[in-house]
């Protein structure tokens, strides 16, 4: 391998990002630096800007550069439903879907007391703050269906309930397109269950 302390601190910092060990993040340091310098120019310039202009929304906590989010501002949003999700990315996919109009929260996260994130780190003061402004009628957890994700729509859930509001869950289910015989029997079992 080449003798260069800034290549070896550029690969240390793509090895940050989730997913990426030794060899991706040196195939992609050599490949930027190899065959596409204007590109790893881009790329600087692009994360030094996101890092600097890119906060939390004041009312949903996605990722914005304004102070409230286009969809916090749209009048023509459904503001009675508020979808709670784990991440920007979780809330992007439900945009995509093209299904959903209402708001969201953003938790920016799941409870997990082993990392030492519980309710206070996730925020869910101003979740339920936000949730019992008067204008939310409905509330969907849509946290992702693992321990930490049950648990945490749980926890909110609980905390609604007791609020006065009756949140809702994201079902689950059997895959479109899929065959029963080749679907894991979890899946099959909440399926049952979650039957409409």
């Amino acid at each position: 391998m080449a003798d260069s302390n800034a290549l070896d601190v550029l690969i240390q910092s793509l090895r940050r990002l989730p997913g990426v060990g030794v060899k991706s993040a040196s195939r992609m340091a050599f490949h930027l630096l190899q065959h596409d310098r204007e590109g790893a120019q881009t790329l600087s310039r692009a994360l030094s800007q996101a890092a600097l202009s890119v906060k939390h929304c004041q009312r949903c906590h996605t990722f914005t550069e304004a102070d409230v989010c286009r969809n916090c501002l749209n009048p023509a949003r459904d503001h009675s439903k508020l979808c709670v999700v784990e991440t920007p990315a979780d809330q992007s996919a439900l945009e995509r879907t093209g299904a959903y109009k209402g708001l969201y929260y953003v938790l920016m996260g799941k409870l997990s007391p082993l990392d030492g994130i519980g309710p206070k780190e996730l925020g869910l003061k101003q979740l339920f703050e936000r949730a019992c402004d008067g204008v939310v009628r409905e509330v969907i957890l849509a946290t992702n269906f693992t321990a930490e994700g049950e648990a945490t729509a749980h926890v909110i859930s609980e905390a609604l309930k007791v609020r006065g509001l009756q949140p809702t869950r994201l079902a689950r289910g059997v895959p479109v397109g899929s065959e029963l015989e080749y679907v894991d029997l979890g899946t099959i079992a909440h399926a049952l269950v979650d039957r409409r």
